[in-house]
């Protein structure tokens, strides 16, 4: 848990979060990185898809043709979280998945990974919503076509996502995709312009409360959320 930040529960009203200790104005309050995070298709060819950074001239990856890179070391970085992303793109060459796809995909890739180590959280994926229940059916077929895609885009690299290694609430893609697309952050550049969408599990309570309402957009740096007072 942050030092400066602790969880609490309000009765009638939810989660919450307090102050451990006197705040000054503009102080960093909390910072995070993605567990899963991916650049915008729509400046899929203007962002590094590691850094997050708008650059003019981009290596572009020579098996997928989608991802592009500032230089050689953000493509050698980049790597171990897009090989299997990888095979996946050319899969459904020419067709690009949607923003929402990629970052659940994103996710269970990430998931299904060795964990670069944990710490105490401020809130975890397992008790974020998916709200299914009070979408209307119009919202819930989109999300059951998105669900059907990531489904074939998912195919080269995992078939079955009921697998054991998963969290519960990630093995039914129509569960997933809503959970995924009520969550997420907007990533943006110095400028507070979107480049990406990313997901936090630790800072959500920070974005909205127990109701899921909200929507609003975080200033990102390299992928990373910060919160200032």
């Amino acid at each position: 848990m942050a030092p400066m930040l602790e969880r609490f529960i309000s009765p009638g009203k939810g989660n919450g979060l307090r102050t451990t200790t006197r705040i000054k104005r503009g102080e960093l309050v909390y910072s995070a990185e993605p567990l899963a995070c991916c650049v915008s298709n729509k400046l899929a060819r203007d962002v590094c898809h590691h850094c997050f950074t708008r650059c003019e001239t981009l290596l572009r990856c020579s098996q997928c043709k989608m991802a592009r890179y500032c230089n050689i070391t953000c493509q050698k970085q980049a790597w171990s979280s897009h090989k299997r992303e990888c095979k996946c793109l050319q899969s459904l060459l020419p067709r690009i998945p949607t923003d929402s796809v990629r970052l659940a995909a994103r996710l269970i890739f990430a998931l299904l990974s060795p964990s670069k180590g944990s710490s105490e959280e401020l809130y975890s994926l397992e008790e974020h919503e998916s709200h299914l229940n009070s979408i209307s059916e119009q919202k819930k077929h989109g999300l059951s076509q998105l669900a059907s895609m990531l489904e074939l885009y998912l195919q080269q690299e995992v078939p079955d996502l009921a697998q054991e290694a998963l969290p519960p609430s990630c093995r039914e893609p129509l569960s997933l995709l809503a959970k995924v697309t009520c969550n997420c952050f907007t990533i943006s550049d110095g400028e507070l312009q979107e480049i990406g969408v990313g997901l936090y599990p630790r800072n959500i309570i920070m974005r909205f409360g127990e109701d899921g309402g909200g929507d609003a957009a975080r200033s990102e740096n390299a992928g990373r959320n910060e919160f200032d007072s």
